[in-house]
């Protein structure tokens, strides 16, 4: 049989284990927690390949417990209530033979799905392990969540990765009998973006792709096994909204480079340029507003042109917006403005609009004075006249403030003009 190397070298014990110093080393925090034997309900998240199925494996070994696995993908509630049953009249709360149910992609899982492990786990019939590619806090449900401990795995070190590149070439039954020169390994490591499996997975490609037992390892020679990179991206899990994020906050801090590295990022991962684009478009009234308003004319014709165009090319208009909305002044005023204002509204309650200012379209809401009294502006010089526009209890309220930037400088001086001390400008 062909066994894969990942699975050839996955490890053994907690001393063949690479990577996870945080949660394995001589401070991590998972480390006394095993130790100890009283193992709680786990939720292990990390990304593909960085060993939560290996470590699920290790504590249930390490510990002497039955263990049972699923995958949520092919298993469902009939499968968990068959493994709660079979373990329902043997223990209690942690006992040291208490059975481990191990969920691979427990995010799969439907919320029914995950209620029918609450019981079994709160009264300790079962240890649950349950590993994600995705953000708990968005996938797995509050109750569920609320009896596990939550345990972060991070991507493999380039360290870590060249630890296991070494292991190979010298430990592997197939591959200690070759002759591998490792010349460059930088391919090797970009190409896997941490993830051991995929890193094994190449290596053994590129080894199996020669002919020879004499074999020199370039990054141009791994380049061409790959072919392309498949990125780590997954539209509707946790690195979607991640992405999204350092793009925003890297316009925002007005870097271009960071900026157009991460809309690269999202354009490689298949994500949709409508929504990229509408990203921008709320980003330019939010981040810029008046600071430079034709940002968001801008990030609108953006919006309008990637739908006309499409995919290639939309990727160069993505560009350019995002370059101008990084180098553009910054302002979020017209954002604070809104925020303060349903605030006032939360707190103050729907306050009748003043008499001044209300329409009278018919006899009797002229008869009850509405719009009496009002000062049509265009009556006036410069077609201003100080009124009030606010309901009385709140009247004299600043709910805009402009940025300090220099076309908001100007508004300021024009609103301090005209409003004097009323508003505090």
């Amino acid at each position: 049989m062909n066994i894969p190397l990942a699975e050839r070298m996955r490890p053994k014990t907690f001393e063949e284990y690479v990577g996870q110093g945080h949660l394995l080393g001589k401070n991590g925090v998972l480390k006394n927690v095993l130790a100890s034997g009283n193992i709680p309900s786990l939720i292990l998240w990390g990304p593909p390949g960085t060993g939560k199925t290996t470590l699920a494996n290790l504590i249930a070994k390490q510990n002497d417990r039955p263990f049972f696995s699923l995958s949520a993908i092919n298993s469902g509630v009939k499968e968990v209530r068959d493994v709660i049953d079979k373990s329902k009249k043997k223990i209690g709360l942690f006992t040291s033979k208490g059975p481990i149910l191990f969920i691979d992609e427990i995010h799969r899982f439907s919320k029914s799905q995950q209620d029918s492990l609450l019981g079994a786990v709160e009264k300790g019939y079962i240890t649950l392990i349950g590993a994600t590619t995705e953000n708990p806090s968005f996938e797995v449900i509050n109750a569920l969540l609320s009896r596990c401990q939550v345990y972060t795995l991070n991507p493999l070190s380039t360290q870590d990765l060249n630890f296991l590149l070494k292991k190979a070439i010298s430990e592997d039954y197939l591959f200690k009998e070759k002759k591998i020169i490792v010349l460059e390994k930088e391919a090797l490591f970009n190409l896997s973006d941490g993830d051991a499996r995929k890193f094994l997975s190449l290596f053994e490609l590129i080894v199996q792709s020669s002919n020879s037992n004499e074999i020199e390892i370039t990054n141009e020679l791994v380049f061409s096994s790959a072919q392309k990179r498949t990125p780590n991206y997954d539209k509707n899990g946790d690195q979607h909204y991640n992405i999204i994020s350092a793009l925003i906050k890297s316009i925002r801090g007005s870097d271009p480079n960071a900026s157009v590295y991460w809309l690269a990022r999202l354009i490689e991962g298949g994500e949709d340029v409508k929504f990229i684009a509408r990203r921008l478009l709320v980003l330019a009234s939010e981040d810029i507003g008046n600071a430079n308003p034709t940002a968001l004319v801008i990030a609108n014709n953006t919006f309008q042109a990637v739908i006309a165009v499409g995919l290639p090319e939309a990727r160069i208009i993505l560009s350019q917006c995002t370059l101008y909305l990084s180098n553009s002044s910054k302002s979020n005023s017209a954002y604070q403005a809104i925020n303060n204002a349903q605030k006032k509204i939360t707190d103050t309650g729907n306050l009748e609009v003043p008499i001044n200012l209300r329409n009278a379209p018919t006899k009797l809401m002229k008869d009850l004075n509405y719009g009496e009294h009002y000062k049509y502006v265009h009556d006036y010089e410069s077609s201003f006249i100080e009124q009030e526009y606010l309901p009385e209890s709140i009247k004299n309220s600043k709910f805009y403030n402009p940025g300090k930037n220099s076309k908001e400088e100007l508004v300021r001086v024009f609103l301090k003009k005209i409003w004097k001390n009323k508003y505090n400008y």
